[in-house]
């Protein structure tokens, strides 16, 4: 027997509960201490049980087939009455040359309906992005602006046109923000708690899980380790979450739960949170109690308080390691080390003040 496959055998037994107490301290002991080895264990749980699905749709088939073959069409027949209304007379003569019809009116119908965009216009009814329009909104025009090898600036007479947020992924300049934020920009900016205002890059681009890595490209740009870790295992249904994000032009705390373990219609990328946001709130940090980054919020239901999505921070770093190193001017290296651990709320909102930022887009 293979190293692999004793590895299989033993989550195998975790999952199934066949483990003893000593056996399983052993075991999350070394997930605590072995990310990969944690990796492991989250995709084989998610493997056993997308297989036991599998196997309950394959029996209620198969149950469902053994009741149909069971029932007795000809005896049916027999029980009916000899002269059915002429109604059901008609149905049986016509029925193929009306099914035809009907199946030829529905397509038609359906066809113009997603040509019209129908479908996808109801969906989005019913869901919408956090990124906030800022073209109307009159604002101070005191914020600097740091560009490459200048003094600072006073901000560009036009404000801008979306905003969002963003957070710190390392000490050395990398943030990261969803792409829905970033989308058409021309040039980004990101300010941070004390107004001061620095020039980014897009350096790594995810659309399809809406998410984008930015890198600050100003000299001056200082920021100390980061306080948070990465969650790299999934969270539970119930636990207490909060974000920190910029509906307005100054930061705004939320606090809540996770309501659901996949996001919007069933979206197995997405946690559904209950937490209220608003435009400006896409792109903010989702932690847990003990800071660590569990997630990034980039939307919400519309017409249901609290019903927010945020997008699982497993991610995020799937993104960051889907970013050639070489192809990077500084490492882009995670902290691992969470400092925000045993603080009061308070405590912890004051330590990732500096690390949040406001993100414009113009």
């Amino acid at each position: 027997m293979n190293k692999d496959t004793e590895i299989t055998n033993l989550i195998d037994a975790y999952l199934r509960d066949e483990l003893t107490p000593a056996e399983r301290s052993d075991f999350q002991q070394k997930r605590n201490n072995d990310p990969a080895f944690d990796l492991n264990v989250v995709e084989h749980e998610n493997l056993v049980r997308h297989l036991k699905e599998y196997g309950e749709r394959v029996q209620l088939t198969s149950d469902m087939n053994a009741i149909y073959e069971e029932i007795d069409i000809d005896a049916l027949k027999r029980e009916a009455k000899p002269e059915l209304p002429l109604i059901h007379r008609l149905w049986a003569k016509y029925r193929v040359s009306t099914a035809i019809a009907a199946t030829v009116a529905m397509v038609a119908v359906f066809g113009t309906l997603f040509m019209t965009g129908y479908f996808s216009e109801a969906i989005s009814t019913n869901y919408t992005q956090m990124r906030r329009e800022i073209n109307s909104i009159k604002r101070s025009q005191n914020a600097l602006i740091k560009n490459i090898g200048d003094k600072p600036s006073k901000a560009p007479a036009n404000p801008g046109q979306f905003g969002g947020t963003g957070f710190a992924l390392s000490s050395n300049g990398y943030v990261v923000t969803n792409y829905h934020v970033i989308k058409g920009a021309d040039s980004v900016y990101v300010q941070n708690s004390l107004g001061e205002a620095f020039k980014v890059r897009q350096i790594y681009t995810d659309p399809a899980h809406d998410i984008a890595v930015l890198q600050i490209v100003d000299p001056a740009f200082k920021l100390a380790t980061l306080p948070y870790t990465f969650k790299k295992s999934a969270s539970d249904v119930g636990q207490t979450v909060y974000t920190i994000g910029f509906p307005r032009d100054d930061q705004v705390y939320g606090e809540g739960y996770v309501s659901s373990r996949n996001g919007f219609a069933g979206d197995t990328v997405a946690y559904q949170v209950s937490i209220p946001v608003n435009p400006g709130n896409s792109g903010g940090p989702l932690l847990d109690s003990k800071g660590n980054v569990v997630g990034i919020i980039n939307g919400k239901q519309k017409f249901a308080d609290g019903a927010a999505f945020a997008i699982k921070s497993n991610y995020i770093l799937e993104s960051i390691a889907a970013i050639p190193q070489d192809s990077l001017e500084n490492k882009l290296v995670l902290n691992k080390r969470n400092t925000l651990t045993g603080l009061s709320r308070q405590d912890q909102i004051k330590k990732l003040e500096p690390y949040i930022f406001m993100v414009k887009v113009y």
